[in-house]
């Protein structure tokens, strides 16, 4: 093994030891790939033959302490490819991603690894487990069925060349989006900015000054807008140049969907064919009962079955929103009729006429870093979390800070926060893992991170964020606050390391701090004047809070159908973009609104199998968080201590320890509720 390569040294420094950002160079990628790889195989081969008796400790445990060069190498490799995505990482990604696929292959059809599996499974030692040790060996044995441990020879290898090509064709399509969303849209006249709040026009401009560089039609006299998502709501939201929302909007919704050399279409027709093909090879109906099998929902039915009972409902919601909007429009003499690039523009005016509310108004007291810090502020109160923030270890870009987290005076984690965009970054937030939390030979602490696309304005002024991205903040936070709580023996069932339908109920929870009037009050504070958000502003908000639900739920909920009946439909050849118009026809998706991911950019679903048959998921965990939600209300604060502690013994503490489904139960002292989801969101709750 290279020694001087430091990808493949064990990452040593303070907190248990931190990843070398600063010592990482590209061109050590491959090599340290191909190494750890060696030593994972060896890793799995040195389990697999050796003479003593399959045992919960030989083998369950020696496959969870396996392999770690690999999982250090992977984790940095992904956060560059995630936030530092330039110069050869494309290229390392698409050469290595069917390599990974056919190590992990070897490592699932290893005959005698699984043979030890099945005997501890089987064993009389499995009654006497802890439930957590029971639960590590069932889905260890189930994990390697599903990965075709039963196949016979030929069978095998088809898969591996089956999961080969998804992973180069996963690797394509996640740089084909990317590069589709490095274009720009350079506005020189600034009548075009018309009706932009200062803040977003701003960001545009110090988005102009930096990309001069990668984008030199831009000057200092010209302002930006990304193709990205932060970038593009704003303008569609306010600005009055129908033409440039239009075009703006356009170019959001057609990346990977214009016919050239990123386009994506190809890619997800072949994507499908081969996940259609493997289900069958390993004995399912479809691409979708495979992945459900596992998750809290089971089965595809039970998950079409939830979204349908408020699909209609949502539809009939946007119906009214887009009269209310087309009678502002009337009255305006617009001379329009509501188009897509129209709904965010006149549902502010809607806002505005019905609760005398302007997020306008809102924006100067949603300041980054105070909602940062009112995040924070919450993790205390509800977990007993202190963080403080640290610069005695590397970061992988000068935008990126990074706390120790600390419970009871005890050091339980670190938190990366990397907030901005930037070329070379995918768009949208998320939460990674650096190192999962485990108790085997000793407390390894988590490391996890957030990750936004927030626009940077002019130098030393305080970033302000729209409403939407406030709760998305909260939201990815919760995923950290999972990962950061987490009080777990084994890797496989720390953090969020738990079904996919149910891992998205801790962030989706958190975003209710956010409009507690605690958080509200002490950190919504005016950027200029320090003074807290008025009362009478936070009573329009509070009364506005189902205002726009139709929207959203149908943006949301179109993407999530058309993810599961792409996956339902079988072994059949399928045009993306025809599958999508005709779908959308049949479920009658309303003209004026379009998915929030359209199929040639779901890179949830196309760019890994992560969430592919699993966008349901957000609907899912919001069934659980609805019902969740209540029980703070019902105890008269969300800052209630008693359930805050119930909560983190029994969801935040527990990872995939116990069923996900139990851990409710005792949250909540039943099974969920689904009324309350229709509650949340102010549907009717009646048929």
């Amino acid at each position: 093994m290279p020694s001087n390569n430091v990808l493949l040294k064990t990452w040593i420094g303070p907190y248990g030891g931190v990843p070398p950002w600063d010592m990482v160079r590209s061109e050590d990628f491959l090599p340290a790939f191909e190494a750890a790889i060696k030593q994972s195989a060896a890793d799995i081969d040195t389990i697999a033959n050796q003479s003593a008796a399959p045992t919960f400790e030989n083998t369950i445990i020696a496959l969870e302490e396996s392999s770690q060069t690999l999982e250090r190498v992977n984790t940095i490799f992904d956060v560059h490819a995630s936030n530092l995505n330039v110069g050869s990482i494309p290229d390392i990604e698409r050469a290595i991603a069917p390599i990974l696929s056919k190590h992990f292959d070897s490592i699932m059809q290893n005959e005698k690894l699984f043979a030890r599996v099945a005997a501890v499974f089987n064993s009389e030692a499995m009654k006497t487990m802890t439930l957590a040790q029971q639960r590590l060996v069932t889905d260890r044995h189930r994990n390697f069925i599903r990965s075709g441990a039963n196949l016979n020879t030929e069978q095998k290898f088809r898969l591996s060349e089956i999961n080969a090509q998804l992973a180069g064709l996963f690797a394509q399509f996640s740089q084909n989006v990317l590069a589709d969303e490095e274009l720009v849209a350079i506005l020189t006249d600034a009548a075009e900015l018309q009706g932009l709040p200062t803040s977003v026009i701003d960001a545009m401009a110090a988005a102009a000054t930096e990309n001069t560089t990668a984008t030199p039609t831009a000057t200092a006299n010209s302002w930006i807008i990304t193709n990205t998502r932060s970038s593009m709501e704003p303008v569609l939201t306010y600005a009055t140049n129908r033409k440039l929302r239009e075009k703006i909007w356009r170019t959001y919704y057609s990346r990977g969907d214009n016919g050239d050399s990123h386009d994506t279409n190809e890619l997800i027709t072949a994507i499908l064919k081969l996940r259609a093909e493997r289900a069958i090879l390993l004995g399912y109906k479809t691409h979708a009962h495979w992945r459900l099998e596992p998750q809290m929902a089971k089965t595809p039915e039970n998950a079409m079955n939830l979204m349908l009972q408020v699909w209609p409902k949502a539809v009939q919601r946007v119906k009214e929103e887009v009269a209310d909007m087309q009678a502002v429009a009337d009255k305006e003499q617009a001379g329009i009729t509501i188009e897509p690039w129209d709904y965010r523009f006149y549902a502010e005016k809607v806002r505005q006429a019905k609760y005398d509310l302007d997020f306008n108004e809102v924006k100067p007291y949603l300041q980054m870093e105070k909602l940062r810090e009112g995040m924070m502020w919450c993790a205390t109160q509800l977990y007993g979390l202190e963080f403080e923030q640290v610069k005695d270890v590397p970061v992988f870009h000068p935008d990126v800070r990074v706390w120790k987290v600390l419970r009871q005076g005890e050091l339980v984690g670190l938190w990366y926060f990397d907030p901005y965009a930037r070329r070379g970054k995918r768009s949208g937030a998320w939460m990674n893992a650096y190192r999962a939390q485990k108790n085997i030979n000793g407390r390894i602490l988590p490391i996890v991170s957030n990750n936004s696309n927030f626009i940077k304005g002019k130098p030393g002024e305080a970033v302000l964020i729209s409403w939407d991205d406030a709760v998305t903040l909260f939201h990815e936070f919760g995923h950290a606050l999972h990962g950061l709580c987490s009080d777990c023996q084994y890797p496989s069932q720390s953090g969020t390391s738990v079904a996919r339908d149910y891992v998205e109920f801790p962030s989706q929870l958190n975003e209710h701090w956010l409009t507690t009037p605690e958080v509200l009050n002490k950190f919504a504070v005016h950027f200029e004047t320090g003074e807290p958000m008025p009362a009478e502003l936070l009573a329009k908000i509070e009364k506005a809070a189902t205002f726009n639900e139709g929207f959203s739920t149908v943006e949301y909920l179109a993407s999530a159908l058309i993810d599961m009946k792409l996956h339902l439909a079988g072994n059949v050849k399928i045009d993306p973009d025809k599958f999508e118009r005709e779908t959308l026809d049949e479920l009658g998706m309303p003209r004026e609104i379009v998915m929030r991911h359209r199929t040639p950019q779901f890179s949830h679903v196309f760019s890994s199998d992560g969430y592919s048959a699993g966008y349901y998921s957000y609907l899912w965990s919001d069934a659980l968080t609805a019902d969740a939600a209540e029980v703070f209300e019902e105890a008269g604060s969300y800052f209630d201590k008693s359930t805050a502690q119930s909560l983190y013994d029994q969801i935040m503490s527990v990872g995939d320890t116990i069923d996900p489904a139990d851990g409710f139960r005792k949250f909540r002292g039943r099974d969920v509720d689904t009324k309350a989801l229709l509650r949340k969101r102010g549907f009717p709750v009646g048929s």
